[in-house]
């Protein structure tokens, strides 16, 4: 009976391995193709893996918690066809549970030896196999090592980056970039429980949620500016097309699309929101990305890209939105569908929120928050004069860093913004 082999895919440039959090079929069941067989977890997204083929589950090589490196074989399938190398194939299989248990020895062996401070299982950080290498051969602690500013992506510590650390470790001091990133570390108060109170320890997405939000804090001096808009038109033009949308396309046609598109030819015309800040430069995205923060069944926060929302139509926006919004709430998204934003637009709306003051989220240096659209009295100039009627209003609010934007660029942006979206064409075909 042939064998098939399941692997850890390949998650994205930057991930090199992933723990199994839970494995969803127990050896002896019947899969079928694309049935899930295990959850796992990267610093980035949790997923799962789904089998390529129908078959029998008749090996599981590693257990729940254990961190496998990409391409490693994670089970075996037995597929139930005939193969001529059947007696062959026997032997490779204990081989490969051979190795993983020398694997799991020498792990032990090490996990002995190594000191607690050069346990980075104890970090949510991310760090490279080089540069746990260097940490482990320099002496520097776990707790060190999360105190250094990375240069590298989403933060990352580089290669160069504990290098120079090392390079001015004997006098306390970063370089300036860094000092000038950098903000004291702040300590927590401590917090007492009475009778009956419950205390429930956060899962790991809220514990990344938690640590991203407090670094974009410190990292960022946030202002908000906000403003208000009549999407009148645009409401009308929704109701007006929305069935027939959706009997051609197979597909619902929300508020959100039509928002990205706006943002997306905004964002073209002020490129300094589009961007990042990397110590005392400023880098003028290139592309527009544009993250989109959505909530999930368990109350926690994921942020799938729209990558290159500026070349898609509405129709191409309205999919993507679609799709990324119901992998997300499914566990079914990639590492790099939630990487690589330029910008990120929060809809506090969906809540019924009138508006809100978002956290940029890192290395963006804006985020756009939609508010509920309500029907509000509202004047208006006409050629006979001012009247009062009733339209449907929303505020924006944008959370801008204010190293490199300021609130005459944060306004010209909102007000170009704002133009756009009160001058949608009712009779726009899509």
């Amino acid at each position: 009976m042939a064998k098939f082999e399941i692997v850890m895919p390949k998650m994205g440039e930057s991930i090199i391995e992933a723990t199994i959090t839970k494995w969803l079929k127990n050896v002896g069941e019947t899969l079928e193709e694309d049935e899930s067989i295990v959850e796992i977890a990267t610093d980035k997204v949790d997923s799962e893996i789904p089998s390529p083929v129908d078959g029998v589950l008749s090996d599981v090589l590693f257990n729940e918690g254990d961190v496998v490196p990409v391409g490693t074989v994670i089970a075996l399938v037995n597929t139930g066809d005939d193969d001529e190398d059947e007696e062959s194939s026997a032997p490779a299989t204990e081989v490969k549970k051979m190795d993983v248990k020398v694997t799991e020895a020498v792990n032990e062996v090490k996990d002995e030896k190594e000191p607690a401070k050069n346990d980075f299982s104890k970090s949510n950080r991310f760090y490279s196999p080089l540069v746990k290498s260097i940490a482990k051969k320099e002496d520097i602690s776990v707790e060190e090592l999360d105190n250094i500013k990375g240069s590298g992506k989403e933060g990352r510590v580089t290669k160069q980056d504990i290098l120079s650390y090392l390079k001015n470790r004997g006098s306390g001091q970063q370089p300036v970039s860094k000092q000038v990133a950098s903000a004291p570390k702040m300590e927590a108060p401590k917090v007492t429980t009475a009778a009956g109170d419950q205390v429930v320890e956060m899962d790991r997405m809220r514990r990344l949620i938690a640590d991203n939000m407090v670094m974009s804090k410190q990292v960022s001096p946030h202002v908000t500016s906000f403003i208000d808009v009549d999407v009148t038109n645009i409401v009308n033009w929704r109701n007006k097309v929305k069935d027939e949308f959706l009997k051609r396309e197979g597909e619902k046609i929300t508020y959100t699309p039509i928002f990205f598109e706006a943002t997306a030819q905004a964002l073209k015309e002020f490129p300094q929101i589009n961007a990042s800040v990397d110590g005392y430069n400023i880098v003028l995205r290139k592309n527009i990305n544009i993250g989109m923060a959505t909530a999930l069944p368990n109350g926690n926060l994921i942020v799938p890209v729209i990558r290159n929302t500026d070349e898609k139509n509405l129709l191409g926006i309205t999919k993507a939105v679609n799709d990324l919004a119901n992998r997300a709430r499914n566990n079914k998204l990639n590492p790099d569908e939630i990487s690589g934003g330029t910008f990120t637009i929060t809809n506090f709306g969906s809540f019924d929120s009138l508006t809100g003051t978002p956290i940029i989220n890192q290395p963006q240096v804006a985020i756009l928050a939609v508010g509920a659209i309500r029907k509000q009295p509202a004047v208006l100039e006409t050629e006979m004069g001012d009247v009062i009627a009733i339209r449907h209003i929303m505020i924006l609010s944008m959370a801008y860093d204010h190293r490199i934007v300021d609130g005459a660029l944060a306004g010209m942006f909102l007000k170009r913004l704002k133009e756009i979206l009160e001058n949608w064409d009712v009779n726009r075909v899509v």
